[in-house]
């Protein structure tokens, strides 16, 4: 085993940790840790990242739902059209888009460029939403959906985690607490669910589908994430998640700028 597949398999672990930990964005590393410790393209990292951040929040709102803050009406009206974004991406959009997207004054614009580029700048806000300290200022109300709005929502962030292969729970939990007025505690549990379901169904009616999957490859780096998820959530008995969440979401900071660099100056 190669020095870079070491390091990627204890990024693997890393990653379930700082989920355990902090309860989210840990997940957000797996494509740059497929792209550049395991060498994939971009087309198997974002499709491997689904199926890896599909199970890692599925573990994450089950442990939610325990705890009675995962409302499963609103995940479903929510995650239906995301499921459709994300499935029609994977299966119909990223299998058709050519090798380089345009050319222009002989610089070449390619398909990587143009989905790690996404997912970098998608990390920007991502990070900002971990270094906010979220205060759940929403009054008790009924909820209501904004049927309209949560269908265009769901399409766009879908196809947002279609071509990028990350969660968005930093798009979702706004969404949530906006357009169909639930608390917040609710908000991040039932993100999660969803989060999973659209990431999982868009990986095996889409990717799975269409290209060649390395399962065994698969099984063993969501697995060593899955079990650094628990050791994170042992962890958090003696270590305040809140506090790392800071340095967390300044390190996805970094690790954006890093994309950019390598894609766009190295490349």
């Amino acid at each position: 085993m190669e020095l870079l597949e070491i390091l990627g398999y204890i990024s693997a672990l890393i990653i379930g940790i700082s989920l355990g930990l902090i309860g989210g964005g840990g997940s957000i590393l797996a494509v740059p840790v497929l792209a550049y410790l395991f060498m994939v393209n971009e087309k198997i990292a974002t499709a491997y990242s689904l199926f890896i951040v599909g199970f890692s929040a599925l573990v994450g709102g089950l442990k939610q739902h325990f705890k009675g803050y995962v409302d499963w009406r609103t995940a479903f009206v929510f995650g239906l059209p995301a499921i459709v974004g994300v499935t029609v991406v994977r299966y119909f959009l990223v299998p058709a888009l050519p090798e380089v997207l345009f050319t222009l004054n002989g610089f070449e614009f390619t398909r990587r460029m143009g989905m790690f580029g996404l997912f970098a700048l998608l990390m920007i806000p991502a990070a900002f939403s971990m270094l906010r300290k979220r205060e759940d200022k929403s009054v008790e109300q009924e909820v209501a959906y904004n049927y309209p709005l949560i269908l265009v929502e769901g399409l766009f962030v879908g196809a947002i985690t279609g071509l990028i292969g990350a969660g968005g729970g930093f798009l979702i939990i706004p969404a949530l607490v906006i357009l169909a007025h639930v608390k917040m505690k609710v908000a991040v549990g039932t993100s999660l669910i969803i989060i999973a379901f659209k990431s999982l169904l868009g990986f095996f009616l889409g990717d799975a589908l269409t290209m060649e999957i390395d399962w065994m490859f698969l099984f063993t780096f969501t697995g060593i994430s899955l079990l650094g998820i628990f050791v994170g959530s042992y962890l958090s008995n003696f270590i305040d998640g809140n506090k790392l969440k800071k340095g967390f979401g300044y390190f996805i900071f970094v690790m954006a700028i890093f994309i950019f660099y390598m894609e766009f100056f190295i490349k």
